[in-house]
């Protein structure tokens, strides 16, 4: 039997090598302008959102979904990384396209750690490769004064555009409401007297932290004064986050509540069901022959 100790550092060491084996291409907008509420965004705190996103039918729907959230978002720089061993030519078009200041990254996760086409979506671990990859770009390519919010957006989400005023506030990490997530119509940390005293969740609600992805937020001054924070391939089901925070905070009380003392939902883990493209097998050449969907 493969010895769990040495599989659990295994994955983290993986998880460090690949991701920081990764292209990059980036785009700085010189001008926004302004957003589209007609105010302008030189004045804003800058957060930097990551995307892990992979091949699959329905996601160039999602990622243009997501666009259009991000540009009324304000200040955003979009750190959107690929599960592939090259970028590809929808991502990179879809993205330059959106108008939002980009880096592009790509990390390809190994076929051992990938989901088959059978697998239950919780199974394996997905993004983790490519968050970390993310993390060693702005570890790396961003400078030590840059006072910039991380966010981990994940293309299935639902996102209220306010939710990115709120994480702007974050001194060290801020955390929220993320509704239709871990069984529950919302699950969300409980505050009293504006400290978070406990948490909702009924899913492993013995995790330090349990809450999801789409959850929390941190301070890139933060995350570079801990660069042993990654994300690990060897990690129970559902303790990404607490694998990831703990190495950030050394106690819950840490956390900031945001979305009014964690009473306003402004994300939800709504994901995208599986395409049902069985008919496709009727024809004898591809309804998507010669046109990208």
């Amino acid at each position: 039997m493969r010895n769990p100790i040495v599989a659990y550092i295994a994955g983290a060491m993986a998880g460090f090598v690949f991701g920081c084996l990764f292209r990059f291409d980036t785009y700085l907008a010189k001008d926004r302008g302004g957003d589209s509420n007609g105010g302008g965004t030189a004045n804003q705190r800058l957060i930097y959102v990551v995307t892990p996103t992979y091949a699959r039918p329905q996601q160039k729907a999602e990622l243009t979904r997501l666009s259009y959230a991000l540009r009324l978002a304000g200040n955003i720089h979009w750190v959107l990384v690929e599960d592939s061993a090259k970028p590809t030519e929808m991502v990179s078009s879809l993205v330059k396209q959106s108008g939002i200041p980009f880096t592009l990254l790509n990390v390809e996760t190994p076929p051992e750690y990938k989901l088959r086409t059978r697998d239950p979506s919780w199974l394996k671990p997905r993004g983790v490769l490519q968050r970390n990859a993310a993390l060693h770009f702005l570890r790396e390519k961003t400078s030590p004064e840059d006072d910039s919010v991380v966010y981990f957006a994940d293309d299935d989400n639902t996102y209220d555009v306010r939710l990115f005023e709120e994480m702007r506030l974050t001194k060290k990490a801020s955390v929220w409401p993320v509704g239709l997530v871990g069984g529950l119509m919302v699950e969300r940390p409980i505050v009293i007297d504006g400290r978070i005293k406990r948490f909702n969740a009924v899913f492993r609600p013995d995790r330090t932290y349990p809450i999801d992805m789409a959850a929390f937020a941190v301070s890139l001054k933060l995350l570079k004064n801990h660069p042993d924070a990654v994300f690990s391939l060897n990690v129970p089901r559902g303790h990404q986050e607490t694998h990831f925070l703990t190495k950030l905070l050394s106690r819950v009380s840490e956390l900031e509540p945001r979305a009014d003392n964690c009473t306003k939902v402004l994300v939800w883990h709504t994901r995208t069901e599986n395409t049902d493209l069985k008919l496709e097998k009727r024809l004898a050449m591809p309804s998507n022959q010669g046109i990208e969907v």
